[in-house]
């Protein structure tokens, strides 16, 4: 027994001697500008985000943050890139759910795994909502599901890139109501937003909070919303589980850090975010409708959530039998 409890103690020992340089890293930590790298175009709904989360970061840690756009190939450029960095909390990631959740089901290959990002926190949620240009005679679900029934392979609809959020929920509406409607991916989700504002194309899901200026304005005409139930800002709007149960589209933004980050370096980063975000004002969109949720989820509760999010996109693109090149 005693040298059961000798060896206790010697391991304990060795133990914090091994965490002793980590904790101090992460006390002085950080010393020099961070960068986050934007997967997505300048313009949308994850970079804006990035930029006020730069900002908060900024003042609160006292050393620069510099928002990076890598883009191309659905998030895939940037995700690399951040993937291979040195794991020292000096690279993150700030990203939609296609590098963290869906990529790994899309592609056949792919030069990262996203399993080996560790995660920081889920930081915000924002619905999909199903939009139409006004010149679409449906102000209803139903009522575009019949309008595209009548007109096979006549409509088409836009997206931010293949394999986002965007694409997917088209390609499983399509599934469900057995439509016959074209894509027309576009990178990013502004140049795709601008051609459903113009007219060019028929019918789009987009974020909320991308959508509510114009949506107030009557630019655009709201359906259906992709949140799990009814949204404060829209609440005579109906959910598209209303009438399609279980459809659910939603778009979130996680930040992660390069495999082998120390924990003690991830935590704080998460404790610092979720401060900033209690400033209240992260979430606001246009005219001050609160349509972004927040969440700035801990590491452990991201962790969870983004499994959850793999294998749920995964089910919709084995049913869609959705592959990218």
């Amino acid at each position: 027994m005693r040298l059961t409890v000798l060896s206790r103690r010697h391991l304990l020992a060795a133990g914090l001697v091994l965490a002793a340089p980590a904790l101090a890293f992460a006390q002085e930590y950080p010393n020099k500008p961070i960068r986050i790298v934007v997967p997505v175009p300048a313009g949308g709904a994850a970079d804006t985000l990035a930029r006020i989360i730069g900002e908060r970061l900024t003042a609160k840690l006292g050393q620069p943050v510099i928002v990076d756009n890598r883009v191309g190939a659905n998030g895939n450029i940037g995700a690399e890139y951040v993937a291979s960095a040195a794991p020292d909390g000096y690279t993150l990631l700030l990203s939609p759910p296609g590098p963290l959740a869906i990529n790994k089901s899309l592609y056949k290959k792919l030069s990262y795994d996203s399993d080996g990002f560790v995660p920081i926190s889920v930081i915000a949620a924002n619905p999909n909502v199903l939009l139409v240009h006004p010149k679409v005679p449906a102000k209803t679900l139903q009522e575009f599901i019949a309008y595209a029934k009548a007109n096979p392979d006549k409509l088409n609809y836009a997206s931010s890139g293949s394999g986002s959020t965007t694409h997917l929920a088209g390609e499983l509406l399509k599934q469900v109501s057995g439509l016959r409607i074209t894509h027309v991916p576009y990178k990013g989700g502004p140049p795709a937003y601008s051609d459903l504002l113009g007219g060019q194309v028929e019918m789009m899901f987009q974020g909320l909070a991308t959508a509510m200026p114009q949506i107030l304005d009557g630019k655009v005409r709201v359906l259906a919303v992709g949140s799990a139930k009814r949204h404060p800002a829209l609440p005579d709007v109906p959910t598209l589980a209303e009438s399609l149960p279980g459809f659910v589209s939603v778009s979130w933004t996680g930040l992660v850090a390069p495999p082998k980050t120390p924990a003690a370096i991830v935590n704080k980063l998460q404790a610092t975010i979720a401060d900033a975000l209690r400033q209240g004002d992260v979430g606001k969109g246009t005219k001050g409708f609160d349509v972004r949720d927040l969440i700035a989820s801990t590491p452990a509760e991201a962790a969870r959530f983004t499994m959850e999010e793999k294998e749920r996109w995964g089910a919709i693109i084995r049913l869609t039998g959705t592959i990218a090149d």
